[in-house]
């Protein structure tokens, strides 16, 4: 009857026991189809395939561009961009590389990637999550970079449009 008892107990616990052992992921492979899509979201734009390069973009994603002003929304990105899609002259920016980190459940993903583009080199950074089987860009920065060795010529230059748009700010 203890036996009985106990197997009952044991039973019992273990239907009622709501642990659910996370998937094991394949990183190698979750990897490579994450550089197959970013690879394929910046072919998109080389070939000026405006649904292909949007599809990619959740809903909710952002896209913020290499000026202050360039924080948009999918929707504001997409009507800033089709004209240049409508008229085959988007953007060709080339991966060179790039580094991926994926959370435990493999379905969200961080990276920064060093791009070929014709402002010389750039680096593009970004979060993208796993949406049913499609991973979708959630956001995504894109940024200039400038040698150490440049930075001051440059920040020169830049003083006079940051006068500008710290004024702008500060009147908020």
């Amino acid at each position: 009857m203890k036996n009985l008892a106990f197997l009952l107990i044991t039973l019992t616990f273990l239907i009622s026991c709501n642990c659910k052992r996370q998937p094991k992921i394949n990183k190698v492979d979750t990897v490579a189809a994450i550089n197959t899509f970013m690879n394929d979201w910046h072919k998109d734009a080389s070939q000026a395939n405006f649904d292909a390069y949007f599809n990619k973009i959740d809903s909710l994603g952002y896209f913020i561009g290499t000026d202050e002003s360039e924080v948009w929304t999918k929707t504001e990105f997409a009507a800033f961009s089709k004209p240049y899609f409508d008229r085959k002259k988007a953007w060709n920016f080339k991966p060179l590389k790039r580094n991926i980190h994926l959370n435990k459940q493999g379905d969200m993903a961080w990276f920064d990637e060093i791009l070929d583009t014709w402002m010389g080199i750039c680096r593009g950074s970004g979060v993208i999550q796993k949406v049913g089987t499609d991973w979708k860009i959630k956001h995504y920065v894109l940024s200039v970079t400038i040698p150490n060795a440049d930075i001051k010529p440059v920040m020169a230059a830049k003083n006079v449009n940051d006068s500008i748009a710290l004024a702008k700010y500060k009147k908020r």
